[in-house]
């Protein structure tokens, strides 16, 4: 993460590496499940480690910022967390199971974040960027390396929030 990175990039970069891990998981999961656990397992704990950083740093900056919050984009992004929540706790229960048939939650996760992902990067993030200094951005980046671990290396639902 550079100084220069604006919340845009460096959160699409983000995206863009858990599409690829989850790509990775369906790949391998029929032909070799180990890998493809470990590819869910980092997936997950980063999925909910980029929701976290959303949710602790980037939403209270923009309703600070905006004075948004009831009925706003990050109102919405917060309802969506929780579907995909639910959504990630379904396939990572057929994974602890050995159960390749995941499938049909996969399709549903995919299509939520998919939308979730195109609002947060046509919308939400590039309207970050624009009401912020790049002081602010560079303490967003600060706060989030602090963000202690066990509030998104969680498993099985037991979650903080």
């Amino acid at each position: 993460m550079t100084e220069q990175d604006t919340i845009r990039t460096y959160y699409e970069r983000d995206h863009d590496r858990l599409d690829e891990l989850f790509t990775t998981f369906q790949r391998l999961k029929r032909s070799d499940f180990a890998r493809a656990k470990e590819a869910f397992k980092e997936f997950k704990v980063g999925l909910q480690r980029h929701i976290v950083w959303e949710e602790d740093l980037l939403f209270p900056l923009w309703k600070e910022k905006t004075g948004m919050s009831e009925g706003g984009p990050t109102f919405v992004m917060r309802a969506e967390h929780r579907q995909i929540g639910a959504l990630l706790e379904a396939i990572h229960q057929k994974v602890a199971e050995g159960d390749p048939e995941s499938d049909r939650e996969e399709q549903q996760l995919l299509a939520l974040l998919g939308a979730h992902n195109m609002k947060e990067e046509r919308v939400l993030y590039p309207s970050i960027d624009h009401v912020t200094t790049e002081d602010e951005r560079t303490l967003v980046y600060r706060q989030m390396q602090d963000i202690p671990e066990d509030r998104y290396r969680t498993c099985c639902g037991t979650h903080s929030h």
